[in-house]
């Protein structure tokens, strides 16, 4: 493992430290059996753009090597991120996916998701059309791979590659500039265009459209939960994701689960990962920043609650993991491959623990 551009162990033990005083210490969660329905237990898988070369310095695995990598840290398995170099339809034909599949076979790993990076909200229809070729093809892609869940978007900026790293910023300002004169109506009517005629090509191909709460366009899980039954399609259900919920409560997110019941089939979670002097898994990042009575920031662990909102609905599906955001930075460098290993292995440690306890 190459060296890391930060000092890992200062970083950690200084986070970690921090993170202890705020209670970020995955605490023992006694069992709930009684809120989960019976069935198989949950299992905890690695999102690939964890690995695409975009948040840390140094380029992306292979799709070959993220599946070695899923195994090494402790994952069950992988979700393909839908663009290049990982799974963008254009590189990959069902020759090509079939010995894929047969190489994660041969791993212990399973792929178990797709993820699109599709927009139908653009105001130009050109635009639009593009996307909907893009997402026939993925969903042939995801077919020939055996998978069964692709995940969607209603509307998505994009990613801007940028000599600082990773961007969202300058996607998110030309999405917004193509979009200040359209109403949320006229913009939700070209969704539900895109979704309607995608959801036929799901259908085609035996694949499950997992309609995500991301914005924009989706603005909470109501949201998603509209568009849903709105289409009114087998091939289109949910993928509800705690951390961009924007109501964090524990009622909220056991209300959004209910909503969601069956039609639940992929989740995501996220964050960077260390360990404290003990040994616990704790949460290196302070996701609130409002200020307790000690005059500290008061840290927002859902996690605990996301899973038992989960077990209440009975979903066994996958917990994926996704490191997809800017990160620490040191001496004008961003950190290495090595720092996303390593979030990566605590992540998968400190899910699976919570499945395990919970469950």
């Amino acid at each position: 493992m190459k060296k890391s551009n930060i000092n890992r162990r200062e970083f950690i033990r200084n986070s970690a430290a921090s993170a202890a005083a705020l209670g970020l210490v995955s605490p023992a969660i006694p069992a709930l059996a009684d809120d989960k329905k019976k069935g198989a237990q949950a299992k905890v898988g690695l999102y690939s753009i964890t690995f695409l070369g975009v948040w840390y310095k140094g380029p992306a695995l292979t799709l070959e090597q993220v599946l070695a990598k899923s195994k090494e840290l402790g994952f069950d398995g992988i979700e393909i991120d839908g663009k290049r170099p990982h799974g963008n339809p254009l590189d990959w034909s069902t020759k090509k996916c079939k010995e894929l599949v047969k190489k994660a076979d041969g791993m212990g790993q399973e792929i178990y998701a797709v993820a699109a990076n599709n927009d139908f909200s653009s105001p130009i229809p050109e635009h639009r059309e593009c996307q909907i070729a893009y997402m026939k093809d993925l969903i042939r892609m995801t077919s020939d791979l055996g998978v069964k869940s692709l995940r969607v978007f209603l509307g998505w900026p994009g990613v801007t590659l940028h000599p600082e790293g990773g961007k969202y910023t300058i996607a998110s300002d030309i999405w917004q500039h193509t979009h200040y004169q359209f109403s949320p109506e006229e913009i939700w009517a070209w969704c539900t265009e895109g979704m309607v005629e995608c959801t036929k090509y799901a259908s085609d191909y035996g694949v499950t459209l997992a309609l995500q709460n991301h914005k924009p366009v989706i603005n909470n899980w109501k949201d998603m939960m509209r568009m849903v039954k709105e289409i009114d399609s087998p091939n289109l259900k949910v993928c509800l994701d705690a951390p961009i919920m924007v109501d964090k409560s524990p009622e909220n997110m056991m209300e959004a689960s209910k909503a969601a019941g069956d039609l639940q089939v992929l989740t995501h979670f996220g964050g960077e990962y260390g360990k404290d002097t003990d040994g616990n898994v704790v949460d290196i990042q302070v996701y609130k920043r409002e200020i307790g009575a000690d005059g500290k920031p008061i840290p927002e662990v859902i996690y605990p609650s996301f899973v038992k909102a989960m077990n209440s609905i009975g979903y066994n599906g996958y917990y994926s993991y996704e490191l997809c955001h800017p990160l620490p930075v040191k001496d004008g460098e961003k950190v290495g491959i090595d720092y996303a290993e390593y979030c990566a292995k605590n992540a998968c440690e400190m899910m699976k623990g919570l499945i395990g306890s919970i469950g």
